[in-house]
């Protein structure tokens, strides 16, 4: 267990059940070190799933267990991943010395690193450079040095590896990486050993670490005769990506196809499309857009910003002309447009502002807001208006926001690259059914061919459902197997929804009263109702925009519709979110307008619908002869809500009144088991009500507030009862006791 610094103070991490099993096998390997000559294996846990501090439990229980003065070097290939490994290991209080004690600022500082006494060093594999045919000296002869590197692609077995090999010749090495090794990469295996530990895409999804993720092509603009054009320009950007030169190799050597892919009139349509697309998603999280290279992001950023304005102009013309019924929604379209937030993020490099100017990109006003706020933060807070970034490279590994569940691709990439990047979706947040994928430039147009290598034998041997993504059409399957299962279920309480749909007005009112009063019959099938029609809303957001959500929505809808009338008369709020949008909310609207006119009658026992107010306004006959009428179950329903949220009132301001919890507690237990009909609860939850009417009166009676009447209650608790006249004297000393007890908290706080 960690405890690591977060918004708002220490958050606690407890290892999941993935990491402690990953963990003990990588320091059984560790125990067995002279055995395995220092290959400890290769760490595969995929993106997502906790990796990073996976490290950090890793090193810790080899300091706690494992005797030895061990040091561990942290080792990867970005700027970017260097500081906030090494930002992970502070945040959780393991790396005590400051950051330029401890994290190579260059070659010359990370030979004296290692010659010194650290616990952990961090560092960039870039560092073990030499100059011409020089050989790297030889640094340590220690064999208690563990490196733990991260992403075991390429550069861990290339020729920064050997001279880290070489100046630390008896350390011992673990990779860990989110992505599996691939064909090509035999080599990592040599270099670390065989997987210590496997968690892959599927498992994850089945433990709800991640989400699974879909993706959908659009916009097919991208027509050459070189068919492997994505191929071979995402391996001149792997040969590139450790230094600032990748940009330029790819114009260089694709200076056609370069030219295709970033043109004005491409750029702009797929800016249009984005601005549509990002506006009709149901699920409203955050998204990053990633472009080929830094020029092209912030023009994509312009282009959507002239697009976002056109929106923002329809939609306040629309609210001048709207009909009554959709001006809140309309309202709510404005306001997100106008609140929504975008930023471009891309590292600084010399001459950038002049390189970009002759691309016909401004940098400057990007670097400005770069330089002067945090919009890593800002993009991981929820709550924060920053809703849609403009990428290149940062961010793309390494980069954990589970607010982010759509990412636009516009840039060609492959292999673990192009499964690191997709990984920024996966995060698991709130209501967030699934990541979206959407293609701007065909990467995925071939993606069982593209990820075969993954089913190889050296590959980790990752079956085929074992991938990372999922075509679009398998969330329109599972949508359709949960409005399966939803009408299963509802045909068990002899509920026909396509009857319901087949009516209009008054009348599919009725039948929908009747559904729902056989869905309120008890606790179980009400929740049960509750998760098939959360699931399928949450399924259907997840597919908009796509114009097949209109073939579900009449289900849906009275789905939705139905959970609305059930949370309402049981007083659920239990926080699921039912939000519709377009043509369905205002079905919901109108549906819920012509329930308010239907029940009107009750509007002296709720407030808005739901809340109920004081008890002793009720009119208990008027409701029992509603009872005989009506619904019985959801009349019962109704009553115990009002009930519940007395209780939820009364019991915290005085404790003596649990015993009316309990009975309550005990009453509906009885009424689920079947022990008692429908009849006999009503009577008994309407005479339960009766004595919290008389409970709350209690305290007009004896001229007491809540507090001082809780304090009598603790006082005249003891047997036999009290006087009359000791009654009187413990009611004076309640008074006066709550008075000297808040009078000494005033002084005690002044004093502090």
């Amino acid at each position: 267990m960690l405890f690591t610094e977060a918004k708002g103070g220490l958050r606690k991490l407890v290892a999941r059940n993935h990491q402690y099993l990953g963990v003990n096998r990588a320091i059984e390997a560790v125990k067995e070190i002279r055995a395995n000559r220092g290959e400890l294996g290769v760490f595969w846990h995929t993106q997502g799933s906790g990796k990073s501090y996976s490290k950090v439990f890793f090193s810790q229980k080899i300091h706690r267990k494992v005797p030895g003065n061990w040091t561990f070097l942290v080792v990867t290939d970005r700027e970017d991943l260097d500081r906030q490994i090494y930002q992970n290991f502070a945040g959780a209080g393991v790396v005590t010395e400051p950051e330029e004690a401890v994290r190579a600022s260059s070659g010359e500082h990370l030979k004296q690193l290692l010659r010194d006494d650290h616990r952990y060093v961090f560092t960039l594999i870039q560092k073990f450079r030499t100059t011409g045919d020089a050989r790297y000296p030889r640094l340590s002869d220690r064999d208690d040095i563990i490196v733990m590197a991260d992403e075991a692609h390429r550069t861990q077995y290339d020729t920064l590896a050997l001279n880290m090999r070489t100046g630390l010749p008896r350390a011992a090495y673990i990779a860990f990486t989110g992505t599996p090794l691939i064909a090509g990469e035999e080599r990592t295996r040599e270099v670390f050993g065989d997987y210590v530990s496997i968690y892959n895409f599927r498992q994850s999804i089945e433990d709800n670490a991640t989400v699974p993720l879909y993706y959908e092509n659009r916009i097919s603009e991208v027509e050459l005769t070189n068919a492997n054009l994505n191929v071979q320009i995402a391996d001149v950007l792997d040969r590139a990506e450790l230094g600032e030169a990748a940009e330029g190799a790819v114009e260089r050597e694709f200076a056609r196809e370069y030219h295709v892919v970033t043109r004005d009139d491409r750029l702009d349509k797929i800016a249009e499309d984005l601005v549509t697309h990002f506006l009709g998603r149901g699920h409203k999280g955050k998204a990053m857009v990633v472009a080929i290279d830094k020029a092209t992001a912030v023009k994509m950023y312009d282009r959507v910003q002239k697009y976002w304005g056109i929106q923002l102009a329809f939609w306040q013309a629309e609210l001048e002309t709207c009909a009554p019924t959709d001006r809140a929604f309309v309202e709510e379209r404005l306001a997100y447009l106008r609140d929504t937030d975008m930023a471009v993020i891309v590292s600084p490099a010399q001459n950038e502002e002049a390189d970009l100017r002759a691309k016909g990109a401004d940098i400057r006003p990007h670097r400005l807001r770069l330089n002067r706020e945090n919009l890593e933060e800002k993009f991981k807070d929820p709550a924060d208006p920053l809703r849609l970034v403009f990428v290149c490279a940062m961010w793309m590994t390494g980069f954990d926001a589970p607010t982010c569940s759509t990412l636009y691709l516009d840039k060609p990439m492959r292999n673990h690259t192009l499964m690191q990047t997709i990984a920024r979706a996966n995060r698991v947040f709130g209501d967030k059914v699934n990541g979206l994928i959407v293609d701007y430039i065909g990467i995925f147009r071939n993606l069982q061919q593209a990820l075969a290598i993954y089913g190889t034998d050296s590959g980790g041997g990752i079956a085929h459902g074992d991938l990372p993504v999922e075509p679009k059409a398998a969330l329109i399957n599972q949508l359709r197997q949960a409005l399966t299962e939803a009408r299963s279920f509802c045909a068990a309480l002899a509920i026909d929804l396509d009857a319901i749909q087949a009516t209009e007005g008054f009348e599919r009112i009725r039948l929908r009263d009747d559904a729902v009063n056989a869905i309120l019959v008890n606790d179980s099938t009400r929740q049960k109702f509750l998760t098939h029609a959360y699931l399928i809303n949450r399924l259907y957001r997840a597919l908009l925009p796509d114009p097949i959500a209109h073939e579900f929505n009449p289900t849906r809808s009275l789905l939705d519709v139905m959970a609305q009338q059930v949370r309402l008369h049981s007083g659920d709020d239990d926080g699921l979110e039912n939000e519709a949008t377009g043509i369905a909310q205002a079905v919901r609207d109108i549906e819920l307008r012509l329930d308010d006119s239907v029940e009107a009658s009750y509007a002296r026992w709720t407030i808005d619908g739901a809340r109920p107010v004081d008890l002793r306004q009720i009119d208990f006959e008027a409701i029992q002869r509603r009872f005989k009428q009506g619904h019985q179950h959801i009349e019962i329903a109704k009553l115990r809500a009002m009930i519940r949220r007395s209780l939820e009132r009364l019991v915290p301001r005085n404790r003596s009144r649990m015993d009316f919890y309990d009975a309550f507690q005990q009453m509906i237990a009885d009424y689920n088991a079947g022990a008692t009909n429908a009849e006999t609860v009503f009577a008994q939850l309407v005479d339960f009500a009766k004595q919290l009417n008389e409970e709350e009166r209690r305290g007009i009676r004896e001229q007491l507030n809540e507090e001082q009447l809780a304090i009598l209650d603790i006082l005249t608790r003891p047997s036999p009862p009290l006087t009359k006249a000791e009654r009187e004297q413990v009611k004076r000393l309640a008074r006066e006791l709550l008075d000297t007890l808040k009078a000494e908290r005033l002084v005690l706080v002044s004093s502090q």
